[in-house]
């Protein structure tokens, strides 16, 4: 059975970025950043944008998993369907439409960018308990991909940079903005 551990978040705002940092961005705060709902007004694009300057700034290592990826890439192309309001399509359609295909050069030059000031890693799904992460899945208040994230944070040594308050007491350590995360 998966234990529930104490939370280990700090406010990522007050964190001081170091060369030996081992760090994984999760979806959410990619889509803060280069998504089409970073908008640079909101306090959250602000902060987790230049949270991002000052760990490349020090020289912290950044790394991506494919889960990461396929997120963002699918939620930035759900947004950008959500943001047509004026298209008649369901979604699927959208996707398949003349109207998507700059979007989905837009999502690959921002995926580009992101895959390009990162290491790529492993989620080292083959070595996971996968009946652990079944059982607590079935469970039915877990994240599949939020456990396999957690699990590759564990293994890997990697502190997530998240504001996803589904990772509250999840055993690994945190950079959030995120107050319930903190609390």
């Amino acid at each position: 059975m998966m234990m529930i551990m104490k939370n280990d978040a700090h406010r990522i705002t007050n964190y001081v970025f170091m060369p030996g940092d081992n760090l994984l961005f999760d979806a959410n705060i990619w889509l803060f950043i280069y998504g089409p709902q970073g908008d640079p007004r909101d306090w959250r694009t602000r902060t987790y944008s230049k949270s991002l300057a000052n760990a490349l700034k020090a020289g912290s290592s950044l790394y991506i998993d494919v889960l990461v990826l396929s997120e963002f890439i699918n939620r930035y192309a759900r947004l950008e369907h959500k943001l047509q309001k004026a298209s008649p399509y369901r979604f699927k359609t959208f996707r398949d439409s003349s109207a998507f295909k700059p979007i989905a050069k837009h999502i690959a030059n921002d995926v580009r960018r992101i895959v390009g000031l990162c290491i790529r890693t492993e989620s080292g799904f083959e070595s996971v308990d996968i009946a652990d992460l079944l059982n607590e899945f079935g469970r039915g208040n877990s994240d599949f991909n939020d456990q396999v994230l957690t699990a590759l944070c564990q293994t890997r040594g990697l502190t997530l940079v998240t504001h996803d308050a589904d990772f509250k007491d999840c055993g690994v350590a945190i950079l959030t903005a995120n107050r319930r995360l903190l609390a």
